[in-house]
């Protein structure tokens, strides 16, 4: 793995994940530390809420985790398809689909919460654009990797000479 595919994973990831906890935080008008220990309730169920410091970093860890992987699979999809990183906005829209749909009706039904997500036209609109956000933001610096491969390649010159 290339290092700017590892500083995609990890900013794409990273700052994906902490402003999905904000996102999530401003959709349902509660605070991030609430919605932290709703991530931690994944793995603990209902006795996260009453959770306090190690419940809440718990949630920050297990979202960053999630997010990292998220951003993984990008990065070795764009690798693999390099459409992906060449029209990263519609890769990233389509990724956050792909994502909220994976979120929403696989990982968290299997969670402790084990439950589907109530359906609401806002919810589900408000729902998908933050997964949408989320997909671009993972998107634009798998697209900035991208850059950075071909910034630092050998040119086909022969050693690395301009001519003007």
């Amino acid at each position: 793995m290339r290092k700017s595919d590892l500083n995609a994973i990890l900013l794409g990831g990273l700052v994906a994940g902490t402003i999905d906890i904000v996102a999530a935080a401003l959709i349902n008008l509660v605070s991030p530390i609430l919605v932290l220990r709703f991530i931690a309730g994944g793995l603990l169920g209902r006795p996260a809420l009453a959770g306090g410091t190690v419940i809440v970093l718990l949630g920050l860890v297990l979202q960053w985790a999630m997010s990292l992987i998220i951003a993984a699979v990008y990065v070795l999809a764009g690798r693999w398809l390099p459409v992906l990183r060449q029209r990263w906005i519609a890769g990233g829209i389509a990724y956050g689909v792909v994502i909220f749909f994976i979120m929403n009706y696989v990982v968290v039904p299997l969670s402790a919460w084990a439950r589907w997500p109530g359906f609401t036209v806002e919810k589900f609109a408000e729902n998908l654009v933050a997964m949408l956000l989320f997909g671009l933001i993972v998107a634009f610096f798998v697209r900035d990797s991208a850059l950075d491969a071909q910034i630092a390649a050998p040119s086909v010159n022969g050693g690395g000479q301009r001519f003007e």
